[in-house]
């Protein structure tokens, strides 16, 4: 009998022998030579290389860990009194929108925190509005947006970040109630009010946003067009202020859930050590310091251990998953200096002027192609140089550092394809929206 004649795989073989034949066509018909498929080649492993040394360490481990505190310190209880489908609308929209904005992170490093809260019980649409608020609610780049591509275009992104995180969220939650009810039911109902906790909260709560300042600090970065005294002088001594951070964290675990002082002393001299030795590297003596770290909470067992078992958890399933994306990314529209596989100037050519084509195609490549943290801003200034229209330009800024590639590989592998299809089309469809009202009255 004909394998794709039987009953109930016939759709799903006969899917697999396309699949087979597209991908050895295009094996057989790669232009391997091709100057442009070579510089491709070099952008996706250029932005690769470039991602994780900056990012990595620095970024997402941290979040890994922040991650894996949340469904082990903080009460589930308390999560869905603040977040969770049957808190009230105002303050869960309002806490997440504000807790993500608070976070100043890249769209790939806001994933761990995002998957940590919903595993733990919030709400999708909460939890959504997190998501998009963390990237895209930056004060920093709405201030440098303001300065450097003008103030009515900060003003335009500042309020339709806000507006984007809960509208989206609000979204999500109406799309999909029925599936949120059922995953409420599936994990056995919601935690009841007057649950009582092992522990205190606010020393999870201490925990928890000790280790949020440490990622916060050690990833500051002033603008070198930007004067505000404050944000500079964090610049300059953000390791001081990382490990004032680090010996407070540290002190904590010492005194409420009693860590080792002896080995978190050992580590604290190791990384006094490697930052003396390799002052320019300080990523080195960061690293160090999570090691250490790492291997104390092993030691201690139980509760710590577990907590490192969700943040390992988290990471074989995401960090794989965002490699892959960064690279495909590059290949496909290289970075800032570099093309990828699609021409610069078909992008270019795409979002000149203000019209409906123009505006959708630069929310879809903001929701395709990936920025770090402040870079989008440079970006669409050169854009905006070779002919991009403002609605265009808004449409980007609200579209690009909230989702990407990387993103959306990850965020489908959390919620699933359906969800995360919806949550990228109301990113993209309002965002043009949004583009063309701001470029009928701005143009």
């Amino acid at each position: 009998m004909n394998i794709l004649t039987q009953p109930g795989a016939s759709r799903r073989e006969a899917l697999l022998l396309v699949a087979l034949i597209a991908a050895f066509l295009g094996v057989c018909l790669i232009p391997v030579d091709a100057p442009r498929f070579q510089s491709a080649i070099h952008g996706g492993f250029s932005l690769l290389q470039w991602y994780a040394r900056e990012h990595v360490i620095l970024c997402l481990l941290p979040a890994f860990l922040i991650a894996g505190a949340i469904p082990v310190f903080v009460s589930q209880n308390a999560v869905l009194r603040l977040l969770g489908p049957t808190a009230n609308k105002v303050t869960a929209y309002s806490a997440a929108s504000v807790s993500g904005g608070i976070l100043a992170v890249c769209s790939c490093t806001v994933l761990p925190l995002f998957g940590g809260i919903y595993r733990r019980g919030a709400g999708l649409g909460p939890a959504i509005a997190f998501l998009y608020a963390g990237p895209a609610i930056n004060i920093l780049a709405v201030i440098m947006t303001a300065r450097i591509l003008g103030v009515e275009i900060g003003v335009a992104r500042a309020v339709g970040a806000v507006a984007f995180a809960v509208v989206i969220g609000l979204l999500m939650h109406a799309i999909f109630r029925r599936e949120e009810r059922a995953r409420s039911a599936s994990a056995g109902g919601f935690v009841t009010a007057d649950e009582h906790d092992a522990r205190p909260m606010w020393e999870a709560a201490l925990v928890v946003m000790l280790l949020i300042a440490i990622l916060i600090a050690a990833n500051w970065t002033a603008a070198s067009n930007l004067s505000n005294p404050l944000a500079l002088a964090i610049a300059h001594h953000k390791w001081a202020i990382t490990a004032i951070l680090a010996a407070a964290l540290g002190t904590v675990l010492v005194v409420r859930r009693h860590w080792s002082i002896r080995w978190l002393a050992t580590t604290a001299l190791g990384v006094a050590v490697i930052a003396a030795w390799v002052p320019q590297h300080p990523d080195i003596a960061f690293a160090v310091g999570l090691a250490g770290f790492v291997a104390q909470a092993f030691a201690m067992g139980g509760e710590e251990r577990e907590w490192m078992e969700q943040s390992w958890d988290f990471t074989k399933k995401i960090l794989p998953l965002l490699f892959g994306g960064v690279f495909v990314a590059g290949f496909l529209l290289g970075q800032p200096g570099a093309e990828g596989l699609i021409p610069a100037g078909w992008i270019s050519a795409s979002v000149g002027g203000n019209g409906l084509l123009a505006t959708a195609g630069a929310s879809l490549i903001g929701g395709l192609m990936y920025f770090a943290t402040l870079t989008e801003i440079p970006i669409v200034q050169g854009l905006l140089g070779a002919g991009m229209g403002k609605g265009p330009a808004l449409a980007l800024l609200l579209a690009g550092p909230a989702v990407s590639l990387p993103n959306l590989l990850v965020i489908r592998s959390l919620i699933g394809q359906t969800r995360t299809l919806a949550y990228v089309g109301l990113v993209v469809v309002m965002a043009t929206i949004t583009g063309l009202i701001y470029g009928h009255f701005f143009a």
